[in-house]
């Protein structure tokens, strides 16, 4: 009985050794989870990218004294821990990603955990965080329920969700656009919770939706019964609800089939290859968008393009290559890894790192970044553009008509019944996010 004790004193011991050890010099795993190889393999490279040189940046490093933003990477500290980046490819498969997590935390050490561009594979991702205490801090997956039914503690976001969309396009959605609306969506959580999402916010503006929305799979390359029930629908306007490689065939094929022009398509501008490669048709359409490299006028946003023009040619053509739609997410959430790790002194346990992420707030690429304290869901300014062309060599494709302030496109906190009360947090964060925007 007495060795049984000694052995409970001296393993406690060594887990206060560690744990002092952890905080003093030993290497900070973060694991990345990313898709590089599926259908949301763009948003994967730009997760990356912007990832790498956030954290770079909120460490005051500059990566043009190096060879490679790798190179520069190699002498990131935070409070004194270097910065080890373990990435993996799960190909937006959720139980690829989620043995990949487990392994990352088991057999590497991971403390932190990153991605993904999947809303179901960060759904996953959750609750792998959550068994094995561990912070997850997504990005760029935007389905609401993220840090909405599906939120924990563990949980942080710096990207925005897909409410805050809605909030962004529901300012111009009834006027000029018509008053019927369809929704066609992608037929996994991504799609569901965002259809949901705007049918709320669209109809509190005046919109009618004319009928359910239509689900097609993420995979889908021909869309032609879909788009005929779009037709017969009667509609005035179609909010395609889309991402990936096959929003290239959708975009095509609305053309062909001649949706275009029987009603207006309301889709989200996506991200640059994309949009370079739609039907010259969608030229003057407006729409929200989430980021675009010329908009914010931020110290941030303007050290990474120079960083991103500099290190990150096009992955396919080797040419000069720019900031693209969620490089910005990746970029907010290195800086928000950088800064809550500072704030504990380099201790990553969730009890020390919840306090830092509530209330977090930052100078990013989008100008200033709130992080609510009840859902740990940031509020960021988001866009209205028009597209005004398709050939821009430097990919200025659009004319800013607004920028919708982080505030005006603040979704409302949506926890489960057993956290509702936590919403109540937000009152007094939200009353100083208000004196300071009118000082």
């Amino acid at each position: 009985m007495l060795r049984k004790g000694l052995v409970l004193v001296l393993v406690v011991l060594v887990m206060l050794v560690g744990s002092v050890s952890a905080q003093d010099g030993e290497p900070l795993v973060v694991g990345l989870l990313t898709d590089q190889s599926g259908p949301l393999s763009v948003y994967g490279y730009e997760l990356e990218y912007g990832l790498k040189l956030g954290l770079l940046y909120a460490a005051g490093i500059d990566p043009s004294e190096y060879d490679s933003v790798d190179e520069a990477l190699a002498d990131l500290e935070i409070s004194g821990r270097p910065v080890e980046l373990v990435m993996r490819d799960n190909g937006s498969d959720p139980a690829v990603a989620a043995d990949q997590a487990r392994e990352l935390i088991e057999s590497e050490g991971a403390e932190i955990l990153v991605g993904a561009p999947s809303s179901g594979v960060t759904l996953g991702l959750q609750q792998v965080a959550l068994d094995n205490a561990v912070m997850l801090y997504v990005a760029p997956g935007a389905s609401p329920s993220i840090t909405g039914e599906a939120f924990n503690v563990n949980t942080v976001r710096v990207c925005r969700n897909t409410i805050q969309d809605s909030l962004a396009l529901a300012s111009f959605a009834a006027e000029g656009l018509g008053e019927n609306w369809v929704i066609l969506a992608a037929d996994y959580d991504f799609g569901r919770a965002s259809a949901t999402a705007f049918e709320a916010t669209l109809a509190a503006y005046g919109v009618n939706f004319v009928q359910d929305t239509i689900y097609a799979p993420l995979e889908t390359t021909d869309f032609t019964s879909y788009l005929q029930e779009v037709l017969d629908s009667g509609a005035d306007a179609l909010l395609p609800i889309w991402a990936g490689d096959t929003t290239v065939a959708l975009y095509q094929q609305l053309a062909e089939l001649g949706v275009m022009e029987a009603m207006n398509v309301v889709g989200a501008f996506n991200s640059n290859d994309y949009v370079a490669v739609s039907d010259p048709s969608n030229i003057g359409g407006v729409s929200w968008i989430v980021y675009h490299y010329s908009f914010p006028q931020t110290e941030a946003n303007d050290w990474m393009v120079e960083k991103h023009v500099e290190f990150y040619p096009h992955p396919t053509t080797g040419e000069t290559d720019y900031p693209d739609l969620f490089t910005e997410c990746g970029f907010a959430t290195g800086q928000a890894v950088f800064e809550t790790v500072t704030t504990t002194e380099g201790d990553t346990l969730p009890d020390a790192m919840i306090p830092a992420v509530e209330g977090l707030i930052f100078e990013g690429p989008k100008g200033t970044y709130y992080v609510r304290p009840s859902d740990h869901q940031a509020l960021v300014p988001m866009y209205v553009a028009r597209l005004d062309n398709l050939d821009d060599p430097e990919y200025k494709f659009y004319e800013l008509l607004q920028e919708v302030s982080a505030l005006d496109a603040a979704p409302p906190c949506n926890l489960p019944e057993d956290m509702a009360d936590r919403c109540e947090m937000d009152a007094e964060f939200m009353e100083s996010i208000m004196e300071m925007g009118s000082e």
